[in-house]
């Protein structure tokens, strides 16, 4: 088996300067929030969710729920059915949740999750993606802070991965499988 190298899509450099303007904005606008309760979905998000955390300058505590997407193909994301494999630990009712995605795809993941969390009444709920593919969207679904758009191509590192492989890459790189 030919071993895949990863091509650069966006540098390490560049997603730690974003991962900083997103923790600048995330703390300015909850400024007055005595604590946010940011939710990773995991797996994906566990990376960028812990270097969001470490910058964010305000009050926050760390919750994570775990999703499964199944259907015909091998995306991320694919014909919309989504199951809950692991649920939060705490009660949102009242608070201040900001969900941390590592990508959004069809966007029928984050749709049922906010779904899901808008009817445990929290008092806000915005979303954090590191990576968003618009040309894939199906479900319109409000991403509140953005890391990067990126082309319809297959991406690894920062919790993204490819077969469980090359989630802790310092980058964002391209595989191309099946080649």
């Amino acid at each position: 088996m030919t071993e895949v190298v990863p091509e650069v899509l966006i540098s390490e450099e560049k997603i730690r300067k974003r991962i900083g303007e997103l923790a600048a904005r995330i703390s300015t606008d909850y400024a007055d929030v005595d604590d946010l309760i940011m939710v990773g979905i995991l797996k994906g998000s566990f990376i960028f969710l812990a270097d969001l955390s470490r910058a964010v300058t305000i009050p926050r505590s760390v919750d994570f729920m775990a999703l499964s997407t199944y259907g015909a193909s091998e995306s991320t994301e694919t014909d919309g059915a989504v199951r809950m494999i692991m649920d939060l630990r705490r009660n949102i009712t009242g608070k201040h949740v900001l969900v941390v995605e590592d990508i959004v795809d069809t966007g029928h993941t984050l749709s049922y999750l906010l779904r899901n969390l808008a009817a445990r009444q929290p008092a806000s709920l915005k979303t954090c993606v590191l990576v968003e593919k618009p040309e894939r969207r199906e479900v319109f679904t409000q991403i509140d802070y953005l890391g990067f758009s990126i082309p319809d191509v297959w991406v690894v590192g920062c919790g993204l991965d490819w077969a469980e492989r090359f989630r802790t890459l310092p980058f964002i790189g391209v595989v191309h499988p099946g080649r």
